[in-house]
């Protein structure tokens, strides 16, 4: 483990905000005062620790499946519900809010990888 890699774990912990809401104080001082102090962890004791920190925040950086799946499925509901509108269906208006259909079309398109064609974000 370099300082390097380290650096960038806390960056991208810092710019998607769970640097704080997911390390105690404790944990952020420890991993700080590694980043300060070393440049490439050698000691078995340091490593688990930072190793454990570390872990921890790619796990909340992570989105999990069902928040992955929501996302895309609001944005296909979005289409859908747009195109619908177009064609003259009224209701099609009340279909962007219905929280079952939005999470069965994302799932749908994770299991599918509809959605790796567009970015991750659509169909």
């Amino acid at each position: 483990m370099t300082r390097q890699r380290l650096l960038k774990v806390k960056a991208r912990a810092l710019r998607h905000g769970s640097w704080f809401k997911a390390l105690s104080r404790m944990e952020r001082y420890i991993y700080d005062l590694t980043l300060r102090c070393v440049k490439r962890v050698r000691s078995s004791v340091l490593a688990g620790m930072v190793s454990g920190i570390v872990a921890k925040l790619w796990k909340n950086l992570k989105p999990g499946f069902l928040e992955t799946a929501m996302r895309i499925g609001s944005a296909i509901a979005a289409e859908i519900c747009d195109l619908a509108l177009k064609w003259g269906n009224a209701e099609a208006s009340f279909w962007r809010h219905n929280l079952g259909l939005r999470r069965f079309l994302g799932v749908n398109a994770v299991n599918e990888g509809r959605f790796e064609a567009h970015g991750g974000t659509c169909c």
